[in-house]
């Protein structure tokens, strides 16, 4: 049997796999792809822009769109692949996705099934209570993707910020950097990435603190590394975005990976 999920005969199959820590190879399916991580952050970037993707949430790469993966230390993935074209009716665009603890059991187990299923069976009935649980889920919040854009000016600004993310440039700094006037810039950096240099700015220190966070680096060291001035300042950044602290959130993310047996393959 082929282990590419492109030539598979059922329209959904899964991989359960060890991603070891660092930057995967770009690469493309014709399928779509849910790829989620339950016990660390990963790192999907496409052509399109980066989605970071704790714990609780998994990214929906739709099919054909080239993308790598990276992690900064070992994960267990789990992977689905659906042929879009027999299951209808979910996301067409690469976005980060809400995980319930039911879509996380769901996952777990549809990625142990072996690609020889077919319908009527027990294993049809699982894949289809999933497919209804992905069109119910929603999309997770903004911060969680970085649009950089094309237009060589905005990519010159934000790569002076990504290079420094904990120094705060103002827009006459990145006007320079870019080659370009005031407002200038700042038209360009929402009509290209969708937010302002400031906005664009806090995004990529949240995408950066998962990053940390989760491979374990202790808050404060966080907040001062990506210029935050306290760990309380930083806090209500974090809070702001997702909606609790960093300390519950990666609590509450540990003790969902740890209810599953099978987080890790």
């Amino acid at each position: 049997m082929s282990k590419n999920p492109d030539l598979a005969s059922p329209p959904v199959v899964g991989l359960s796999e060890v991603l070891e820590a660092g930057v995967g190879p770009l690469h493309r399916h014709e399928r779509a792809q849910l790829i989620y991580s339950a016990d660390g952050v990963l790192v999907v970037t496409t052509e399109r822009g980066t989605y970071v993707v704790p714990p609780q949430r998994a990214v929906w790469v739709a099919g054909g769109e080239r993308h790598r993966v990276e992690a900064r230390r070992r994960v267990g993935l789990k992977t689905l692949y659906f042929d879009t074209t027999r299951v209808r009716y979910l996301p067409q665009d690469t976005t980060v996705l809400q995980v319930s603890d039911l879509l996380r059991e769901l996952v777990v187990t549809a990625v142990s099934i072996a690609w020889t299923w077919n319908s009527p069976s027990p294993e049809a009935r699982l894949f289809r209570v999933l497919r209804d649980q992905l069109r119910r889920t929603s999309t997770a919040i903004a911060p969680l993707k970085l649009a950089r854009g094309k237009d060589p000016r905005v990519l010159r600004a934000c790569a002076a910020v990504e290079r420094d993310p904990g120094r705060t440039l103002s827009l006459p700094d990145l006007a320079r950097i870019a080659k370009a006037g005031d407002r200038q810039l700042a038209r360009l950096f929402v009509a290209e990435t969708g937010v302002t240099p400031a906005a664009w700015r806090e995004q990529l220190r949240l995408l950066l603190a998962l990053e940390l966070l989760g491979s374990g680096e202790p808050i404060t060291a966080v907040a001062l590394e990506l210029g935050y001035s306290s760990a309380s300042s930083f806090g209500v950044m974090f809070k702001r975005a997702l909606g609790t602290s960093p300390g519950r959130y990666f609590h509450a993310a540990r003790r969902a990976a740890s209810s599953s047996a099978r987080s890790l393959p």
